[in-house]
């Protein structure tokens, strides 16, 4: 989970002493997402082992806006909307870190708090001097954009660094705040923090970085054809949550079960066996989105959505009720159809033209005929076979399948 550290003896000294520990969370959503996860699970894993980590939500950061991994600059929030997003965030961070564990327990803040009342001559005077741009300039962050001539980067962006590195300073002196953590990007931002503290305090700071997760066929991890993976249910339902995790290629597997479960090395060593030896089975899977699930939904969403995923597979569809089933085929096209076609019974050559299913009632046929169409994931084979109310799920629904992968929904009302 580490990949750079700025000092060697770091380790030593996060196992001798008592550490405070912070890792921020812009606020340009009220939610986190998948890719925050690593961010959130290094400040748990620090609590656990009796340090004390504070969780920033950048309220006043968001406000300017940080270039680091940005081709393009973020568009400006309002006041209300990041104020709306901050505490978004707050609750969801409330399933990973303990914040009412007395003088132990973790912290929340916002660095609006301090940054929106920062006059800009205090800030010039007693943050600025400390830094030349040269410096800033090679920070990579800032490298690759203004190799951009066209985009370039903004004066408000380019003090981003500064802001970030006035944070530390201030949890530094407020919460005696030695360490600073996050993704392998924000490498600059963090050793700007330690040379101001250095440089005001005369003090020792740290830093810390875990690598951002990449995917083995090189598509952007936390993202999928319908937009990012949201720790919101609202955003995205646990049954998504779930089988986000569910399809991770075996490459990856292994690597995110390191990352972002608790397993112990041993049970996961087991599973890169399997995975190498019955990669059919998916079982690294299966884990891997039940403990995620269950850490970010709880335990009895994570059995929702690992029952909606089972009644998918085994074709046991009559066992969910409308909200799952509409949540599972989500991604599926839908046709609505009158409830009256089932009267006489419905057939399912026309209704597999009718869907687009299939080109043609020929094509249709040789679907039936070759044993590739389904009916509520049960395969038919009766050129001749209709379909009634008794076929009907969760009162209004069929789920018709061409081979192994296309689905449609058919609603009747």
């Amino acid at each position: 989970m580490v990949y750079q550290v700025t000092d060697d003896e770091l380790g030593a000294r996060l196992s001798a002493e008592r550490f405070t520990a912070y890792a921020g969370f812009d606020a340009t959503a009220d939610s986190l997402h998948v890719g925050h996860l690593v961010g959130v699970i290094a400040l748990a894993r620090l609590q656990k082992a009796g340090h004390r980590p504070i969780a920033l939500v950048g309220g006043g950061t968001t406000l300017i806006g940080d270039p680091s991994g940005r081709e393009t600059e973020r568009p400006l929030l309002s006041v209300d909307e990041i104020a709306a997003n901050a505490a978004g965030i707050g609750r969801q961070l409330e399933a990973f870190l303990r914040f009412d564990a007395g003088p132990d327990g973790a912290l929340l803040v916002d660095n609006a708090s301090w940054l929106a009342t920062l006059g800009l001559t205090d800030f010039l005077r007693d943050v600025g001097k400390h830094f030349t741009v040269n410096t800033m300039v090679a920070k990579e962050s800032v490298r690759a954009r203004l190799s951009e001539r066209e985009q370039g980067i903004s004066y408000t962006e380019f003090s981003y660094m500064l802001l970030q590195a006035y944070d530390f300073l201030h949890l530094h002196d407020v919460h005696d705040c030695r360490l600073q953590a996050g993704g392998s990007d924000q490498w600059g931002n963090i050793t700007a923090g330690i040379d101001l503290i250095r440089r005001t305090r005369g003090t020792r700071a740290y830093g810390l970085t875990w690598p951002l997760i990449t995917k083995a066929d090189g598509t952007k991890f936390g993202k999928t054809a319908s937009g990012a993976v949201w720790l919101d249910p609202a955003r995205t339902s646990p049954y998504q949550f779930f089988q986000f995790w569910v399809r991770t290629d075996d490459r990856d597997v292994i690597a995110y079960l390191k990352l972002l479960t608790d397993l112990g090395s041993e049970e996961v060593a087991d599973m890169e066996t399997e995975v190498r030896q019955r990669p059919e089975l998916r079982r690294a899977q299966q884990v891997l989105a039940w403990e995620l699930t269950t850490a970010v939904h709880g335990v009895q969403a994570a059995e929702g959505a690992k029952r909606a995923t089972e009644a998918l597979f085994t074709g046991e569809l009559a066992e969910l009720d409308e909200a799952t089933l509409l949540d599972v085929f989500a991604e599926a096209e839908s046709t609505p159809r009158p409830r009256s076609d089932l009267t006489g019974g419905a057939g399912l050559i026309d209704l597999l033209v009718h869907t687009g299913l299939a080109s043609s009632r020929s094509s249709a046929r040789a679907t039936v005929s070759g044993g590739g169409a389904y009916v509520n994931n049960r395969r038919i084979t009766d050129l001749d076979h209709q379909l009634d109310p008794s076929d009907l799920l969760a009162g209004g629904y069929v789920v018709l399948r061409k081979g192994k992968r296309s689905y449609h929904l058919v609603q009747y009302s």
